[in-house]
């Protein structure tokens, strides 16, 4: 994950004591580098101990921020004192950048509570908060009002607002490829690309023909498909699979790999049947799973807004993510499910993986034209859910979120899959299908449900329902 560094503002008051600002200072630069962040922030001689306080202190935080804001992924504000408000508001309001911003106020100590120590950051952080909220500017507060910087809570928030940061950051200017038309059975997966567009993101269509046409131009010995032949046997067990159907994916893999480098894409959605089973010999599942697993997530069934759950998880989280079905109830457990998928799922997701044929498809086309899938039991871990779609009838993007445990639970099947709990599950299957929500849903082997509640939520004003 690419290191993210932030924009830091140190708040001060002249008539509190200037040693607070001073140690604040050292010591959120001192967090920062331990926990892997980068920071940009005044030096201790362009103002005195490098904070803000006078609206010319402002003016200078400001102008720095703007001049590198291409390096700056959010903003923390950190009050070792009562802070200067109005400095605060100048500073974020002059310096341009729209980007989260975290508000962290230290402390008091019960047994400093005198003049030459005492904080009233617990004060300050209202007051500047209040200014933010006049100039519309959103704002993250930490998970307690006061917080030490130098605590491990304020880790955790650090780590959760710099999942905010990258989710908000990646969704600006976002590209998506969608590869071939989705299934004609599939209404369920339409989406409309001018509400995406709205949101800063765009969708880039190929035809299918167009692709395979391209793979029908490649020779069998051409060094790029030698090399993705030879990824594609690396990255899962082969051993029952025909080499004409590995040699097929790997020309089919090096088309698409071409074609998101060309076209810088983020991701893609994936036409995956039948006419690539039926004309073509093939399933694109362990290509997608490949794709999914280095961070360019693939999503089948051309489902564009499922694609953006996993990516939005991916931001999040910075580990790959997976889309699968609401496939089946578990046994009477009313707060138990299967997910399932035939499968396409990134190979961490796995206790262990095999490449196999496509069991379902096979039945109607055939089992010689349907190698190609990855499949397995999903290990037992902590996940996050997430769906997006485009509700055309309001002209927004909606979206569900929440945290659940893929189990151990005994479960004998095929594809990919897994069973996961979920608190309260029968609520959430009641809103989905209320609110007409796909059968597909975006899952991350992580918990990151509230960075996602609040980017999205605080700063891109989407319709979020957050299950608990």
């Amino acid at each position: 994950m690419k290191k993210m560094s932030f924009g830091v503002i140190v708040g001060n008051r002249g008539f509190f004591p200037d040693v607070l600002a001073k140690e604040g200072r050292k010591d959120i630069l001192d967090v920062l580098k331990r926990n892997g962040y980068g920071a940009v922030m005044l030096s201790m001689t362009d103002t005195k101990y490098g904070a803000v306080e006078t609206f010319e202190d402002a003016g200078k935080c400001a102008e720095l921020f703007a001049s590198r804001a291409q390096e700056i992924g959010g903003i923390i504000v950190t009050l070792p004192n009562f802070g200067d408000e109005r400095g605060i508001a100048e500073t974020i309001k002059r310096s341009g950048l729209n980007m989260p911003i975290l508000i962290q106020a230290e402390e008091d100590i019960a047994g400093q509570m005198k003049i030459d120590r005492r904080r009233d950051s617990f004060c300050g952080k209202i007051s500047v908060c209040n200014n933010l909220r006049q100039a519309n500017i959103p704002f993250t507060l930490t998970a307690s009002h006061t917080v030490q910087v130098t605590s491990p809570e304020f880790q955790e928030d650090l780590d959760r607002f710099a999942a905010v940061c990258r989710i908000v950051r990646g969704l600006k200017h976002v590209r998506f490829g969608a590869i071939g038309s989705r299934p004609a059975a599939f209404n369920t997966v339409r989406y409309s690309e001018k509400i995406l567009e709205a949101a800063g993101i765009a969708v880039e269509p190929v035809d299918l023909y167009e692709v395979l046409g391209k793979v029908d131009r490649l020779a069998d010995n051409d060094r790029k498909v030698k090399a993705k032949l030879a990824s594609i046997k690396k990255y899962t067990n082969t051993d029952s699979i025909p080499a004409a159907g590995l040699l097929k994916m790997a020309k089919f893999g090096t088309v698409v790999d071409g074609w998101v480098k060309t076209n810088g894409l983020s991701g893609t959605a994936v036409q995956c049947w039948t006419a690539l089973e039926e004309f073509f010999g093939i399933v694109p599942c362990t290509l997608m799973s490949m794709m999914s697993q280095s961070l360019v997530p693939s999503a089948c069934e051309v489902d564009v807004t499922g694609l953006l759950a996993m990516y939005i998880l991916q931001l999040a989280s910075g580990t790959p993510s997976a889309l699968l079905d609401w496939n089946n109830n578990f046994a009477d457990d009313p707060d138990k499910c299967v997910l399932f998928h035939c499968s396409n799922l990134p190979k961490s997701f796995f206790v262990s993986d095999r490449m196999d044929y496509q069991e379902i498809i096979a039945g109607s086309v055939g089992k010689e034209n349907t190698y190609g899938t990855i499949v397995g039991r999903i290990k037992p871990s902590p996940a996050t859910f997430c769906r997006t779609m485009t509700d055309d009838t309001d002209g927004i993007l909606r979206v569900y979120v929440g945290e659940g445990q893929f189990t151990d639970d005994a479960l004998e099947t095929f594809g990919g899959y897994g069973v996961m709990q979920i608190d309260n599950l029968q609520t959430l299957l009641a809103y989905i299908c209320q609110m007409g929500f796909e059968h597909h849903v975006a899952v991350n082997l992580s918990q990151t449900a509230a960075a996602i509640t609040e980017a999205l939520t605080n700063y891109l004003a989407w319709d979020v329902y957050r299950h608990s």
